[in-house]
């Protein structure tokens, strides 16, 4: 692996989740990622937070934030659309828990990128303030603009569709 695909800041984190009852005669509980905690607890994964009525909060587990200088553009206008967020991404288990902590992260393309797997769940949660200032310090750290260089597009040669003869003169 080359050096520039190594992250450059690595943020350890806990995942909280919600399993809530599903009023649905297919499934019968609704999962998803709610909170990202801004370090990762003594706690062992799948302990229950809280109970409440039809719903149940779990610390699922650590991932770790990765950071990259060459994604800071997109870590930027995450910091800037008013609502900064991660995006907790749970793949299916085959252990105890259907869920295993798949990864978090800050940059929202790769966050969508996750939902391509088809059964991931993957949720937008709010960015906690400590490290939204550590995002945002390693933004004003590494991040360098880029000149958009929009390609142009090369004009297209009428022969290369032309019927030709065959090679030898014969069909």
């Amino acid at each position: 692996m080359s050096p520039a695909a190594l992250p450059t800041l690595s943020i350890p984190v806990g995942v909280v989740v919600e399993r809530r009852k599903a009023a649905s005669p297919w499934v019968d509980f609704v999962w998803r990622g709610i909170a990202v905690l801004p370090d990762e607890p003594a706690t062992t994964p799948w302990t229950v937070l809280r109970e409440q009525d039809d719903a149940t909060l779990f610390y699922a587990g650590s991932a770790a934030i990765e950071l990259y200088p060459s994604e800071t553009a997109r870590y930027r206008d995450n910091l800037a659309s008013g609502n900064p967020s991660l995006w907790t991404v749970l793949s299916p288990s085959e252990g105890v828990w259907p869920y295993a902590v798949a990864a978090v992260t800050a940059d929202p393309a790769e966050g969508e990128g996750f939902t391509e797997a088809g059964d991931n769940l993957v949720e937008a949660v709010p960015m906690p303030e400590a490290l939204l200032e550590a995002i945002e310090k390693f933004v004003a750290e590494h991040h360098v603009e880029r000149e958009f260089v929009k390609r142009k597009r090369r004009r297209a040669d009428p022969e290369a569709l032309a019927r030709r003869e065959p090679e030898g003169g014969q069909e």
